[in-house]
């Protein structure tokens, strides 16, 4: 029997998962969470043999409880299901350890082969997501530049975005320049959604 432990925020997909997997023989779910804390908890309480989580939580991301779970559960394979399957979303899972990474739109028989095969010590990207992250290729900002345009995202102005990242201002117009120059876009806004759009900030 294969002990799992399911994580989403939204009730319906969470209840509807954990649903299907129920209908398989050799499947058993041993907890359930409604945010990445409380999936690292359960899995910490479980010691399950594979965490099917959500990208996007409250709290800690799904890429953010597989890295935990991969240094405090090494036993425990984890697979990201996910409405938004970007490039830079991917790429920063696999880094992590994940070994499953599939799209919300998998049907419950497809979810429960790649849990098996990820169980079994195999591997399973979705091909198209797969195919998108080779396209759009590694991302050329640096972490810091990153977190400057994550934070520009929502058109905050320079001061406030220096106010957040305890950076000057001038500091943030360095690497907003920077960013802008890398992803040959016109303006800090276009910057921040080209970023967006691939995962990487």
């Amino acid at each position: 029997m294969i002990r799992i432990v399911v994580a989403d925020d939204e009730h319906l997909i969470r209840e509807a998962l954990v649903s299907l997997l129920g209908l398989e023989d050799d499947l058993e779910v041993v907890a359930q969470a409604a945010s990445g804390d409380e999936a690292l908890a359960v899995a910490r309480k479980h010691a399950p043999d594979v965490a099917v989580l959500d990208l996007q939580m409250p709290g800690l991301s799904g890429t953010e409880v597989a890295a935990a779970l991969a240094s405090e559960l090494s036993g425990c394979a984890c697979v990201i299901v996910t409405s938004h399957g970007l490039p830079g979303h991917l790429k920063q899972a696999l880094a992590v350890g994940v070994r499953g990474f599939v799209p919300k739109t998998i049907s419950g028989s497809g979810l429960a082969a790649v849990i098996r095969t990820v169980h079994a010590g195999g591997r399973h990207v979705d091909p198209e997501l797969a195919a998108d992250a080779i396209a759009a290729g590694d991302s050329p900002l640096t972490a810091r530049e990153a977190d400057v345009l994550a934070a520009a995202g929502d058109g905050a102005p320079v001061e406030e975005i220096a106010a957040r990242l305890h950076l000057s201002p001038g500091t943030v117009r360095n690497y907003l320049s920077s960013a802008m120059g890398k992803l040959h876009a016109a303006t800090r806004h276009e910057a921040a959604r080209v970023a967006r759009e691939r995962g990487w900030a």
